[in-house]
């Protein structure tokens, strides 16, 4: 493979995708880069990233740079295709449970200053968790399985005004430092102009607009 056709081949890319909405969606984003995602709700934001995920049905072609999501298992092309989704599922009693056994400690140390956690959190019962503190427990949850890229569903929704400041720098200087396509769904076009310079916008009229920011 030349050095050209490799370049081509780097990044998510997504190939006349349709969803169950009927939208169809044809972008790419290159490592390092951020896409933000804004419509109303209910206009199938969510089912995008669930549709790149490979958790519901859709039709097209996806792929992260040269894998095929068609070729790879659903449970290994998650592995790589870090969601992270409005609600996360906890399977386990406690916080630590869910995290890789082998996670470097510097990594996480730095995870949990930057998301305002201390290490005491690892022995936290779920059932017990505020929505902040799930919010940011995820988060910590998604950048431990170090994905190869980032699917984003309103990642600070449940969060205050200096910790969403916090977790937008996390975010953003992991997608930069690892080279990591990312999509990036919010209500706040302040956020989008804040994390991304083009954003697709879906209307009203369901239609589906890319426009710069």
């Amino acid at each position: 493979m030349n050095s050209e056709v490799a370049l081509k081949e780097r990044g998510l890319r997504v190939v006349s995708l349709t969803v169950a909405t009927g939208l169809n969606y044809a972008f790419a984003v290159a490592p390092g880069e951020t896409l933000a995602v804004m419509g109303p709700s209910g206009s199938g934001k969510s089912l995008l990233l669930r549709a790149i995920a490979d958790l519901d049905p859709h039709d097209g072609d996806i792929h992260l740079h040269a894998d095929a999501q068609q070729g790879i298992a659903a449970h290994l092309w998650r592995r790589q295709v870090g969601y992270l989704p409005a609600e996360s599922a906890w399977w386990d009693d406690t916080v630590g449970a869910h995290l890789p056994e082998n996670l470097d400690a510097t990594a996480l140390k730095g995870w949990l200053q930057a998301l305002k956690l201390s290490e005491e959190c690892l022995e936290w019962r779920v059932d017990r968790l505020s929505s902040g503190e799930k919010q940011r427990l995820s988060l910590l949850r998604l950048l431990a399985g170090s994905p190869g890229a980032l699917l984003l569903d309103e990642p600070t929704a449940n969060l205050d005004p200096e910790t969403t400041e916090q977790v937008e720098k996390l975010l953003l200087a992991r997608i930069e430092e690892d080279d990591l396509p990312a999509i990036w769904v919010t209500h706040h076009e302040a956020q989008a102009k804040r994390v991304a310079k083009r954003m697709l916008r879906i209307t009203k009229e369901k239609q589906v607009e890319e426009v710069t920011l």
